[in-house]
């Protein structure tokens, strides 16, 4: 089976719009999105809908997306995202707010994990930064692969006879007899510098893991930042990737 992995979209339309269209192309069949689809970006509602279209989308919910239904407390978020989270909330309907409250923390499907930040404490979101929190994430894996979001970046880990490698390559085979813990990066606000919109193709078969980039409208997704009254950093901030 292929797998597209995708997640923080935080309201960017014309990411998640160009990203949906080259995963037509791809063809997989299964789509796991990993949280984050509203925060940030002017177009939470249109993105919540373009998710719910999907058939049989696997999702799990990110900190933006309980923050912005009300059960998550933003005192640990910073005043962008604050100001972001509650222009998004006063955006949506009770029925999309409802749709993001009733969003699980973990999924699980076959021999994969998808989670938006970490096993070890998935309600807390905590970031994946160091060896000892990817560690921590081994330690609660129950199957032999993880996808999670969050921060932003792509990257793999990969646990191989009891050491953590961290691996960057866009392409990588996956070995049967270790763990892994894929970061998809983000399609709506990446933060490695490089502003394309980023997705992941996990290829079962082959036992394959691809980290792609799509380039997508970035002034148009900026532009509606900017209008809709939101912090000019959440704009600036899209076309360098950071």
């Amino acid at each position: 089976m292929r797998y597209a992995i995708f997640g923080d979209i935080h309201g960017n339309l014309e990411a998640l719009e160009a990203v949906l269209e080259k995963l037509e192309q791809e063809k997989p069949d299964v789509y796991v999105c990993i949280g984050d689809i509203v925060g940030y970006g002017a177009d939470p509602s249109a993105c919540i809908k373009r998710i719910k279209e999907i058939k049989n989308c696997i999702i799990t919910a990110g900190n933006h997306d309980f923050a912005t239904a009300g059960i998550l407390n933003t005192d640990f978020f910073n005043t962008y995202a604050v100001e972001a989270i509650n222009w998004t909330a006063r955006q949506l309907t009770e029925a999309e707010l409802e749709f993001l409250r009733h969003l699980k923390l973990v999924q699980r499907l076959n021999n994969i994990t998808a989670v938006h930040s970490n096993l070890y404490s998935p309600e807390m979101f905590e970031y994946i930064q160091t060896t000892y929190d990817v560690q921590l994430g081994f330690n609660n894996l129950e199957t032999s692969l993880c996808f999670v979001g969050h921060s932003h970046i792509p990257v793999v880990f990969s646990l191989q006879r009891g050491i953590i490698a961290f691996v960057t390559e866009a392409l990588i085979k996956l070995n049967s007899h270790n763990k892994t813990i894929v970061n998809v990066g983000s399609v709506g606000q990446p933060r490695d510098e490089n502003p394309e919109a980023c997705y992941v193709i996990y290829d079962g078969t082959d036992s394959t893991i691809w980290t792609k980039r799509v380039a997508y409208d970035i002034e148009k997704a900026t532009d509606k930042i900017i209008r809709a009254g939101l912090p000019d950093i959440l704009a600036e901030r899209l076309k360098y990737g950071r």
